[in-house]
């Protein structure tokens, strides 16, 4: 669980430790980050407004990082427009605060009744192969020398095949920018990625949308 109010915090520790979970607390959204990336974890109830990390951002990374625990939103942002970017970042389920521990545990009961969803380790597209669990890459034959975060660019390309990628999606979904800062961050990354998926000889997968972004495509 990721809530930085200590009162509630504690009430829902008290009411799930009684109904015999074990549970393990972080109060701001990086450190709550770190400790879910690091565990195996049945379920992860996470508020929406944490110090550090936004909620929305952390459930971002996780499944960006293939990390498909089933997320329990909580938040005092009840609109419908809030709910649906909850679920949209990731979240299974949203709760509005102030809420009843017996509602959040009735909610969390049903998210463990899910059927495991299959995980998806090996990404493909034509020739490239990114093995998410060894973090390594291929085109072809070729193994391909990334850096985390081209290996982050990567995976989000390659899960959107085919898709225009503007530049502002990529600085939000990859570098979990709240906003979008005047920066050629996104084009510097792309070059390098494009060098290093590119043998001299081999047909583009990266091409430039004008006036858009970029677009990840097998060779035709």
């Amino acid at each position: 669980m990721i809530e930085d109010d200590a009162e509630t915090a504690e009430e829902i520790l008290k009411a799930l430790d009684d109904r015999g979970y074990a549970l393990d607390h972080a109060a701001d959204g990086t450190d709550g980050l770190k400790r879910a990336r690091g565990g195996d974890w049945d379920a992860l109830i996470i508020d929406r407004m944490l110090p550090g990390l936004d909620g929305l951002a952390v459930i971002e990374a996780l499944r960006n990082e293939n990390v498909m625990a089933p997320v329990l939103v909580l938040s005092a942002l009840g609109a419908v427009n809030d709910r649906i970017r909850g679920l949209r970042a990731g979240g299974d389920d949203y709760l509005v605060k102030p809420f009843s521990v017996d509602e959040l545990a009735a909610r969390l009961e049903a998210l463990l009744r899910r059927p495991a969803m299959p995980r998806e380790t090996v990404l493909r597209v034509g020739p490239l192969e990114l093995d998410l669990l060894a973090r390594t890459a291929r085109r072809g034959h070729r193994a391909l020398d990334l850096l985390p975060r081209e290996f982050q660019i990567l995976e989000y390309m390659m899960r959107r095949e085919g898709q225009v990628l503007t530049r502002a999606m990529m600085l939000e979904q990859v570098w979990n920018f709240s906003f979008v800062p005047q920066t050629n961050l996104v084009d510097v990354h792309i070059g390098r990625l494009r060098r290093k998926l590119d043998a001299p000889g081999e047909p583009p997968m990266i091409v430039s949308v004008r006036g858009a972004g970029f677009m990840l495509r097998a060779p035709a």
